[in-house]
């Protein structure tokens, strides 16, 4: 290919400079001046419903990871547009956050002024890259008109009850006709235990009674809950907004506490939750950790007899087959059983290690599987088919929210529990042939099991079906399905988020009507909560309803917001409804949804939840949030140096 070398004699042009500048402000202008990029329903044209995940506005101003994804972006949307597609790429702000009230809490200065002041930096940033955003889209959850139906849905939530029949959520009214006519012992519901009534007994019930059942079986309720407490914060944290014991942001340290806490039974969806992953197409990397978030395990559940004690310890398992394996039970430190079954002699060095426990979260004692500890409460149980002694632990390996909190140990065959009986000295006991028990355990789940009586000589997989079956012939247990997820906690005792469409009569919930909402955040005179401990909007004057009732306290959590945002996108500027259902026809769903993997086990599973829950309700067409997903890639904030060292082949 021959080389052309410019000379003075080539036409001006060659030499003219790109105004970048010039051209790119006369073009962004143009855009903005005729809203190029606006995007309305037209039936005449196939929809593309291209989404960024959106930004929390933060002081610092956009970094390089938001461009990182939002090109990528832009730049399909473009293509989508060029081809004929009508496409809607709309962007807005995540503006509810902790950084903005602890800067208020240090300055005094409204998170909303803040937030506010965030944004127009955002935005002038994100106009200068010149991306072609529909911004007659945009929206704010920190704004009322945003949040009054981020409060509708939390209300739509507390008044609909999971039924199993179904297997979708209904309105809590057919529970109420169903309680009314037959009492609740032919009712199928995810819910807490409940005790069986009939029709009369339930209408002779008073009004505070009927509702304390109602709260069992609502999807959004109250509860005391073991949850994840920064005193620096002020705040109760979600177990992905905390690592190893500290606070994701600020890195204060979090323990362990029981407090009433709004909850949301995202239970109800876990098992939807988990088959639908294989209808849309997203990393397999995301779906494999919601997999194992959710954690769906088939086993029995089992009681162990407390020797000298009516009580008995209910354990859930998956390996029946290894039941004659068991030399001791684990419990986790926060079991309602540990102070009853501790010694006077072991008392001093269980409440230490509970106490040590407390300063864990749950993420990381799932994940830390190195670290070794626990506590030997001085109490047995009693084998339920060989009649043997069998000490109980505590041990935070064993989680209070997943399955009963307690474990029934078996070394030789499962790691954990070998590694734990290998620290502590404890007996291991081979059931299943195979392995080698000196070195490790056998976990395959395969092979003949010995030592076992009446379960002796079969393949694993024979023996689980037979265990089961003579558990459930002893009355001991029954075969069931487990899940790993727990129910989302719903609140936080800080100011700068939702307020809850609550109010108290006789201590106990209640929402407010719908045409009263929003239930706008109500002025206060400092961020922090109250000298008796109330989170800060018990600051407030007249925190009541027009009638006198006390209206939450709590606000919601930062990722509320963000579980919907995607439905507002489509009709934001809807003062009627979250969007028409014209729009929503059209629109229906994302279509090329981009943003961090660093999401899947948070927003990525909750508005999942959320878009299930209101495609139950009849509101919208699709049970997914988004047919496509794609991550961007996280940028790792290092660099390195490769040079070769003169005459040789030595790389540094």
């Amino acid at each position: 290919m021959p080389i052309y070398f410019l000379t003075s004699q080539d036409p001006y042009w060659y030499f003219m400079d790109y105004h970048f500048r010039t051209i790119e402000k006369k073009w962004q202008q143009y855009w903005s001046t005729n809203k190029t990029f606006k995007a309305s329903v037209d039936k005449t044209k196939p929809k593309y419903y291209v989404l960024d995940m959106f930004p929390y506005p933060s002081g610092a101003g956009l970094h390089v990871g938001h461009p990182l994804g939002y090109i990528a972006s832009d730049i399909f949307a473009r293509y989508k547009r060029i081809k004929g597609f009508n496409v809607l790429h709309p962007m807005g702000y995540d503006a509810f956050g902790l950084p903005a009230e602890q800067y208020a809490i240090q300055t005094g200065q409204h998170p909303a002024v803040t937030t506010e002041n965030n944004i127009s930096r955002y935005r002038e940033q994100l106009d200068n890259i010149g991306f072609s955003f529909d911004w007659d889209k945009e929206v704010r959850t920190s704004n009322p008109d945003y949040y009054k139906w981020t409060q509708w849905i939390f209300i739509q939530l507390f008044n609909s009850w999971y039924n199993k029949k179904t297997n979708k959520a209904e309105s809590i009214s057919s529970l109420i006709s169903e309680f009314e006519k037959n009492g609740n012992r032919q009712v199928s519901a995810v819910n807490e235990e409940t005790n069986v009534f009939s029709s009369s007994q339930w209408k002779e019930m008073t009004e505070k009674e009927q509702q304390e059942i109602l709260l069992n079986y609502r999807l959004a309720y109250l509860s005391d809950t073991m949850v994840n407490w920064c005193p620096k914060l002020g705040t109760v944290l979600a177990n992905e907004e905390v690592k190893d014991g500290l606070s994701e942001r600020g890195g204060y340290p979090v323990v362990r506490k029981q407090m009433k806490q709004w909850s949301l039974r995202i239970t109800a969806y876990a098992e939807r939750l988990l088959n639908d992953l294989d209808t849309i197409d997203w990393p397999e990397s995301i779906k494999e950790a919601q997999r194992n978030w959710i954690g769906r395990s088939e086993g029995t559940s089992l009681e162990f007899q407390i020797e000298n004690s009516d009580k008995k310890i209910e354990v859930f398992t998956t390996r029946p087959d290894t039941i004659f394996g068991v030399t001791f039970l684990t419990l986790a430190p926060e079991h309602e059983f540990v102070s009853s079954l501790t010694t006077s002699e072991y008392k001093t060095q269980v409440e230490e290690y509970i106490t040590f426990a407390k300063n864990r979260s749950e993420r990381d004692r799932m994940a830390d599987v190195k670290k070794i500890s626990g506590q030997f409460t001085g109490s047995y149980a009693i084998h339920p088919f060989s009649g043997t002694k069998i000490p109980i632990w505590i041990g935070d390996y064993v989680l209070a929210g997943y399955g009963t909190g307690a474990v029934m140990a078996v070394p030789g065959h499962d790691s954990r529990d070998y590694a734990f009986a290998k620290y502590f000295n404890l007996p291991i006991t081979e059931v299943v042939a195979g392995g080698d028990l000196s070195k490790e355990a056998y976990d395959a789940k395969e092979g003949k099991v010995i030592n076992s009586d009446f379960l002796n000589g079969l393949d694993v997989k024979e023996a689980v079906k037979i265990a089961i079956k003579k558990i459930e012939e002893k009355g001991i247990g029954k075969g069931k399905t487990n899940f790993r997820l727990r129910d989302a906690i719903f609140s936080r005792q800080r100011y700068w988020g939702e307020p809850f469409p609550i109010y108290y009569k006789d201590g106990l919930p209640y929402p407010v009507s719908e045409s009263e909402l929003p239930v706008e955040l109500p002025e206060v005179d400092a961020y922090l909560p109250t000298e008796s401990g109330e989170p800060p909007l018990a600051r407030a004057k007249s925190w009541t309803t027009k009638e006198g009732y006390p209206l939450e306290t709590n606000t919601m959590p930062g990722w509320a917001g963000s579980s919907w945002y995607f439905l507002r996108y489509m009709d934001s500027r809807n003062d009627k409804e979250f969007a028409s259902k014209e729009n929503i026809e059209y629109w229906q769903d994302v279509d090329l949804y981009i943003g961090g993997a660093e999401h899947a086990t948070g927003h990525l599973l909750y508005v999942r939840f959320w878009t299930k829950f209101l495609f139950d309700l009849g509101y919208i067409p699709k049970n997914e949030p988004a047919k496509k997903l794609i991550n961007q890639g996280m940028i790792q904030g290092r660099s390195n140096f490769v040079y070769r060292l003169g005459n040789s082949n030595i790389f540094l």
